[in-house]
């Protein structure tokens, strides 16, 4: 049993890097459906249920002080990469159908959770679903922290998220070979832009020094996000550091911090490191819950999916835009693109593009969504 706060800090860090080089090395199948942030999460729980880490003072406050430095940093990095301008020129369809998905699923969350009088518990697990639902995990870490979602409330989440989504994109997938005839149906015109991965992701060789200095840069915006947190009341002081964060990362991907290669490699290690983090302090007292939760999330794709074929009817919509749009949304950067080469390896780019911008919208979409939902808990 770990009892300090260097180990306890030590095990989390090699576990998410175990789990995160085995993904790159091996590229299994399992890691479309399972992504490494999922098994690194499950493992971390695991792991916390056999007492693996103490459930000491001295961790838990090791634990609360640097997912309050490094939450802020990571959403900075991460949001480094947002590129309005490209996303602009994506052209109308796939704007109309990218907003439809949000406003879509933001909807299906509200009116499902509403139908079946859900309680504050859910409240957190579905809120947290939100984020990761319209942006990424890394969403799902900010609302949940934003919120106070407890950790293993989180879990639950995670839970769901991973199932239902797997069910998702093999949906999404089996659906490829349908789109001319939806296509048909919906009288689309199929004309969009097409924008290559490489061109999106560049060639160019990772150098460590920016990345080092980003990194410490990324502290500083962490410090200061904090800081200016502690001024401002109205809402917590971790949702006003995430909005600060967020607001800071729209800020420097305007400048020359954009274009430091390596940031999502860094973004990503952050996350892994903080996932791993938030599963060794979840402690799940039991899973009678779990079916419900995941029923409704599978309803709330369902309702999701409707909505979608209808405006995809009503505005000329190929089956590509709305499902890429959706998977975006729900799957991120690691499945969206699966789906788009389904249909060609050109449109690739159009869903990293389309991904990237719902780490932008997942933050905002998932806090709105969760104070919602808790007015609305029974």
């Amino acid at each position: 049993m770990i009892t300090t706060p260097l180990l306890y800090l030590l095990s989390v860090a090699l576990l998410a890097a175990l789990l995160g080089t085995l993904e790159k090395i091996t590229r299994h199948k399992l890691f479309t459906f399972l992504p490494a942030v999922v098994l690194i999460y499950a493992s971390a729980m695991i792991l916390a249920q056999l007492g693996f880490w103490q459930e000491n003072r001295s961790l838990h406050d090791s634990y609360k002080d640097i997912k309050t430095i490094l939450l802020p940093a990571m959403l900075f990095v991460m949001l480094l990469q947002i590129d309005l301008k490209a996303f602009a020129g994506l052209g109308r369809s796939l704007i109309i159908a990218y907003v439809a998905s949000v406003f879509s699923l933001s909807f299906a969350f509200i009116a499902l959770f509403w139908l079946f009088s859900l309680n504050s518990d859910a409240a957190g697990v579905f809120a947290t679903l939100a984020g990761s639902w319209t942006g990424g995990t890394a969403n799902m870490l900010a609302v949940a922290a934003a919120l106070d979602v407890r950790e293993e409330l989180m879990g639950y989440a995670l839970i769901v998220d991973s199932i239902d989504y797997t069910l998702w994109v093999m949906t999404l997938l089996f659906l490829v070979a349908f789109a001319p005839a939806f296509n048909r149906w919906t009288k689309a015109p199929l004309r969009f832009k097409t924008i290559s991965e490489e061109e999106e992701r560049g060639t160019q060789k990772v150098q460590p020094l920016p990345l080092v200095l980003l990194f410490l840069f990324s502290l500083a915006i962490a410090y200061l996000s904090n800081t200016l947190a502690a001024l401002l009341s109205g809402l917590s002081q971790t949702t006003w550091s995430v909005l600060f964060a967020t607001l800071f990362g729209l800020i420097g991907s305007r400048t020359r911090l954009k274009n430091v290669v390596g940031s999502p490699a860094l973004s990503s290690a952050l996350l892994m490191f903080l996932i791993a983090l938030i599963g060794s302090q979840a402690h799940l007292r039991g899973f009678s819950e779990v079916p419900l939760y995941l029923g409704i999330g599978l309803l709330i794709l369902l309702l999701h999916a409707l909505i979608m074929v209808l405006i995809a009817k009503l505005f000329r919509l190929d089956l590509f835009s709305i499902g890429v749009a959706s998977l975006a949304n729900i799957g991120g950067v690691a499945s969206a693109p699966i789906l788009a080469a389904a249909y060609h390896r050109s449109l690739i780019g159009i869903a990293v593009l389309m991904a990237i911008m719902g780490y932008m919208i997942g933050t905002f979409a998932g806090l709105a969504i969760g104070y919602i939902l808790q007015g609305l808990a029974a």
